[in-house]
């Protein structure tokens, strides 16, 4: 099945917002087996936005429509489709009532504009929004094309997406159901890993595509059925591949972050945690306190971005300071041990380095960067090199440190 993608809004033209929402659509495609061969952007123009959907219909059998259907003056996307599929648009009296409802349960001014967001092409179907006010449409085209309004914002449109548009097309398909499992890696890049499933990625039934996460690389692998658990069947020998060929750096086969896995896994050993942190300023702490009872595993952290502080707070000698500095394998050591004995933890993450853009010497460039994991077994340093920017440099220092955690719980 062909598909098209045309995303509507001229703040897209004028770079003033970035299409993520294109991108994240072209992945979905590929995960159920559709072929995207085209992608336009067109301008809050009725005229435009019109022959922009009718190439898209000359050309694909499902044409999504991202943007344009909000309640003001240039939200076309409603009249372009009406227009397109032959269609009058009309009022849907259930759609106004849930619309003044909503209105009127947050206490919201309403003005008649909002009606339009009520409008549909008559031969349609509302899409509910449990996110936002503006509702999507599914528009028949004849007996072989449909027509998928969604809206702009991606909170709105993704999840529309995944829980309103894929059953439909499941069933218009005739394929049951379409379903997805996630395995996840981490410590791996994209193209060693590609190279060691090769044979994988060219398979037809089940499809696995590959995602790009940084620092991570996540494999969707879908297939269609007559339900879930025929198609968990029909994943399953795939899955078992994955795990032979790569399964030292899969960390989750689900939905599960890495720090929920190392948080998990940390709780189920009655172990603690502590991080003490310089170029990244606290990501590593935030990162794991995004995971709710992450309190459970992580006592507390430190963040000594001065080499007073390294000392201070940390016990880090002002010899190793003076004679290699801070950014060094010595450094991230000390950090390390002191967090650990000091916050009195099973392990303790440490991570120093020069984020950029600036602090650089040719001896030690921008992305220099040294993780420190003190555990029950002793103390160990990675030294990583990062290219990018300096919010790049953070993250995937972050992420050194979560691999490292791993590894070593893997090998304890």
């Amino acid at each position: 099945m062909r598909a098209e993608i045309v995303s509507i809004g001229t703040e897209l033209l004028l770079g003033q917002i970035v299409d993520t929402n294109a991108a994240h659509l072209a992945e979905e495609f590929a995960s159920i087996g559709l072929s995207c061969t085209h992608r336009q952007t067109v301008g809050d123009n009725l005229g435009r936005l019109v022959a922009a959907l009718q190439l898209a219909l000359d050309r694909a059998d499902l044409v999504v429509a991202i943007g344009g259907l909000g309640p003001t003056q240039d939200d076309l996307t409603r009249h372009a489709l009406a227009e397109v599929s032959g269609q009058t648009l009309v009022l849907d009296s259930r759609l106004e009532a849930e619309l003044r409802l909503l209105f009127a349960s947050r206490n919201l001014a309403w003005v008649d504009s909002q009606l339009s967001q009520a409008m549909r092409p008559v031969e349609s179907e509302s899409l509910p929004n449990p996110n936002g006010t503006a509702p999507g449409l599914w528009i028949p085209v004849g007996s072989e094309k449909v027509l998928i309004a969604l809206p702009g914002p991606p909170r709105e449109c993704l999840p529309m997406w995944t829980e309103q548009v894929v059953p439909r097309l499941a069933v218009r398909l005739g394929k049951g159901v379409i379903h997805s499992v996630t395995v996840r890696t981490c410590g791996i890049g994209e193209a060693v890993l590609a190279e060691k499933i090769v044979d994988l990625l060219e398979g037809v039934d089940p499809t696995v595509a590959p995602y790009a996460k940084p620092a991570e690389v996540h494999l969707r692998i879908t297939t269609a059925a007559a339900s879930p658990a025929v198609a968990q069947e029909k994943i399953e020998p795939v899955l078992n591949q994955l795990r032979e060929r790569v399964g030292e750096f899969i960390y989750e086969i689900g939905t599960r972050t890495l720090q929920e896995v190392l948080i998990d896994e940390l709780r189920d050993r009655r172990q603690t945690l502590s991080v003490a942190e310089s170029c990244t300023g606290g990501g590593l702490g935030a990162r794991l306190t995004q995971v709710p009872g992450s309190s459970d595993v992580l006592m507390g952290g430190v963040i000594t971005y001065t080499n007073r502080l390294k000392t201070q707070l940390l016990g880090v000698s002002e010899s190793i300071l003076d004679s290699v500095g801070a950014v060094s394998p010595e450094c991230a050591e000390a950090m390390a041990v002191g967090a650990k004995d000091r916050l009195q933890t099973d392990w303790a993450l440490s991570i120093t380095g020069i984020a950029g853009p600036g602090g650089a010497t040719p001896e030690k460039p921008v992305g220099l960067v040294y993780v420190g994991l003190a555990g029950p077994k002793g103390c160990q340093v990675r030294e990583c090199r990062f290219r990018g920017s300096r919010e790049q440099v953070r993250e995937r220092s972050t992420q050194a440190a979560l691999v490292l955690l791993r590894e070593a719980l893997q090998s304890d």
